[in-house]
């Protein structure tokens, strides 16, 4: 005879599911934890990708900044770009890699940076209940690099165009 105990089998059902979280069974998001660095005028891309890859080209990715009205820098849903939904200032300067979306990887490709796109965004992906907050900053060098390399003899520092 067969007897269903719904209390023993949410028990089993809870274990389970903690045995695949521990095990990274179940993908996270995944961003940088300093901020990226660009350069002005240049272009720049804002990493951001499941843990394990994970196919997520049918799936909404919000690419966002919360001190911006509309907020959204990038805006993928049902396979397609929502041009219409972006803020103004990143129409035709932000872009996601769709040929990666099937690995997990919503990285934001942003083109001809601006000293207005510092700030924090947000990648969230509303189907996993899963985001990351990613800090840009940008320089106003332009187009100098400062290298600072460790010697036998201490630090030298190189300026190159």
């Amino acid at each position: 005879v067969f007897c269903f105990n719904l209390s023993i089998f949410l028990c089993y059902l809870s274990v389970f599911l903690l045995i695949l979280k521990s095990c990274n069974l179940v993908s996270r998001l995944i961003g940088p934890t300093q901020p990226i660095i660009a350069t002005a005028g240049k272009d720049i891309t804002l990493p951001c990708h499941l843990v394990p890859g994970e196919n997520v080209a049918g799936m909404t990715s919000e690419w966002t900044r919360p001190d911006l009205d509309p907020r959204f820098v990038f805006l993928w849903r049902a396979g397609q770009d929502l041009i219409n939904m972006k803020n103004p200032s990143y129409k035709g300067r932000s872009s996601l890699f769709t040929d990666e979306l099937k690995h997990g990887n919503i990285s934001l490709k942003l083109s001809k940076v601006k000293p207005a796109d510092e700030g924090r965004y947000r990648c969230y992906i509303p189907e996993k209940d899963e985001e990351v907050f990613i800090d840009l900053v940008v320089g106003k060098w332009m187009n100098y690099i400062c290298y600072v390399c460790t010697e036998q003899f201490g630090l030298v520092f190189a300026i190159m165009p």
